[in-house]
This record gives C-alpha cells, sequence and structure tokens, in this order.
C-alpha cells in the first residue's frame, strides 16, 4: 500500500488522527506530544515515533509498501490489509 491508503486504513480500523503523521499527506496543528510517523529519508523510508519534542527513527525500509506494511501492523496488531 501506498501512503494515502494506509492513512485511509488507520482511519478505518479506529486510530485516532493524532496518533499518526503521514509525511505529505496526513498532520496536525499544533503537532501531538506523541505519534508514529512515516517520512522518506535518502535510501527509502524511515518509520518511527515523536515522543516530547524528538523524532526516534525505529525502523528503515527500502521501499514505501514495506513501511507502510510495517507501521500498520505495528499500530494496529493486524497485518496490512
Amino acid at each position: 500500500m501506498d501512503r494515502r491508503q494506509l492513512t485511509t486504513a488507520l482511519l478505518e480500523a479506529g486510530l485516532p488522527p493524532e496518533s499518526f503523521q503521514i509525511t505529505g499527506i496526513h498532520s496536525h496543528e499544533p503537532v501531538p506530544t506523541d505519534f508514529w510517523f512515516l517520512r522518506p529519508a535518502p535510501s527509502g523510508w524511515d518509520v518511527g515515533m515523536f515522543e516530547r519534542g524528538t523524532y526516534e527513527v525505529r525502523e528503515h525500509f527500502p521501499t514505501e509498501p514495506e513501511a507502510t506494511a510495517w507501521l500498520y501492523q505495528t499500530m494496529t496488531g493486524e497485518p496490512a490489509p
């Protein structure tokens, strides 16, 4: 799945909109105190947590589908659709 499909899938799974940030697709103002994020990186995609003003990359993936599938499963406990 791509970033747009991930955003839709997470919202349909009942996750609060403020619980994740997808660069270029889904973000919040003001910035929540903590959330999961997905963002492009020079050699692929970074996935991680934003907590207390700090971005912490937890995983790096070479492709968008791998990154979105990991984030979906991590946030929902279910395999990606």
